[in-house]
């Protein structure tokens, strides 16, 4: 645990997210797209009303996984317009050679979520 994120590691195509359920208290992990620059990792959610999201708004605390590292981290939501758009242009780039669909609307509309890692 611990140390930045390695370039081999922030190329891989997904990261799981444990938050800490807001109602249970337990453990909650998903796998999802990321990207990664400077000690945040960027991930974008479609509504804004998934459970990982409303657990960070009550918890900030998460555990960010991704092959083989491990960090402490802690999520926001309420990004500036500058950092909001970092998020949306990092993801497209990595994420656009790798899927077949179209990501313009997944880009402009979803919900971007910086985790700062702890190192």
């Amino acid at each position: 645990m611990g140390g930045p994120l390695t370039l081999e590691l922030a190329d891989l195509d997904y990261c799981y997210l444990t938050t800490t359920g807001r109602v249970t208290g337990r453990p909650h992990r998903i796998e999802i797209w990321f990207a990664y620059r400077d000690g945040v990792a960027y991930l974008l959610n479609d509504s804004g009303k998934a459970d990982w999201v409303k657990n960070i708004r009550s918890n900030p605390a998460v555990r960010f996984d991704v092959g083989d590292g491990s960090w402490d981290g802690a999520g926001r939501i309420d990004l500036s317009p500058e950092e909001e758009a970092v998020a949306r242009r990092l993801l497209v780039e990595k994420y656009t050679p790798r899927y077949s669909g179209d990501l313009t609307e997944w880009r402009d509309t979803a919900l971007p979520v910086a985790i700062d890692l702890s190192r």
